[in-house]
């Protein structure tokens, strides 16, 4: 039990950071509330953890050949990065701080396991591209239904708030189908937990960090970026749901906060704003950059102060 206080606290510092960028948008735009956000995407996440976290956990798993005590330092490691990040409110990639520790530890043990990190990466970069493309397409394709059909005001205010709350409670779904790999998948490689327990446990964990503590990076996503109007709000959550479940379904863990920076670039290029933040965005890159680095050097440092001999 000892070891798995390191996958709650990084599970809980996942939900503050990265799950709950599934309704910043929304709550950004005062379309939904921001309690009814949190309460909604922690029951999906659990959701999505339990039917379809399988892949992702067999993924992580398989990266991560450790015993009990170094899945500790991993997730200790790759927990205290993301909650770096966000005290700086700061969207942050969790995937990228699990294996950025990971790998630190590989390092020390002098056997780093490389294999599939290469297409980890690579869907690390088609993350934010995926969530731009997407957003795109939907815009215009949405945009002309409802162009079409010409609602009324209030028909249209209804279908926004209602279109938030289903593709926001998809976008959890799809979240903890996909990064509930990153809180456990550690423990089930290590042998101490089985996929459907890791699932239950990181479902659970990452929930509890939506309810407590993901306010202020909602913000940052919502705000920090470019202001949105409602409609933009609802294909920014669609396409980050989207972008998450695929890769979910193809077993390799990724980055909301990404999606959703993606998608609300999506929308600035769409309408050729020039509200976008440019120092947010810089800030935002910056964050994804030096995450994994991060993470290697605190799980390089647990390790080396943990296996210290002292000599009496």
């Amino acid at each position: 039990m000892f070891y798995l206080i390191s996958a709650l606290y990084l599970g809980w510092s996942l939900g503050a950071n990265d799950a709950a960028n599934i309704f910043g948008t929304a709550v950004s735009s005062k379309m939904v509330r921001f309690i009814t956000a949190a309460i909604l995407a922690s029951l999906f996440v659990i959701l999505g953890a339990i039917l379809e976290g399988r892949a992702g956990i067999e993924t992580i798993g398989r990266l991560s050949a450790m015993d009990l005590g170094t899945a500790g330092i991993s997730s200790l490691a790759a927990a205290i990065a993301v909650t770096i990040m966000t005290i700086l409110k700061l969207p942050v990639s969790t995937s990228q701080a699990v294996v950025g520790s990971i790998l630190g530890v590989g390092i020390m043990q002098k056997q780093a396991a490389l294999t599939g990190l290469g297409k980890i990466i690579v869907c690390w970069i088609g993350t934010p591209i995926g969530g731009c493309i997407f957003s795109i397409i939907l815009y215009l394709i949405l945009a002309r239904a409802i162009n079409r059909f010409r609602p009324s005001w209030a028909a249209f205010d209804f279908i926004m708030r209602a279109g938030l709350i289903i593709t926001g409670c998809y976008g959890a779904y799809a979240l903890g189908a996909n990064n509930v790999a990153n809180v456990t998948a550690v423990f089930y490689g290590a042998g101490l937990l089985s996929i459907e327990t890791a699932a239950l446990i990181g479902g659970v964990s990452i929930a509890l960090g939506i309810l407590t503590f993901s306010k202020g990076v909602m913000k940052t996503v919502g705000r920090g970026i470019v202001r949105l109007d409602a409609y933009s709000a609802l294909i920014v959550v669609l396409s980050n749901a989207i972008t998450v479940h695929i890769y979910a379904v193809i077993g390799v863990p990724v980055s909301s906060s990404q999606a959703v920076v993606g998608a609300v670039v999506g929308i600035v290029l769409l309408k050729r704003a020039e509200a976008l933040k440019k120092r947010a965005i810089l800030g935002v890159l910056s964050g994804w950059i030096a995450t994994p680095f991060i993470a290697a050097l605190v799980s390089v440092f647990i390790y080396f102060v943990t296996h210290l001999t002292y000599v009496g």
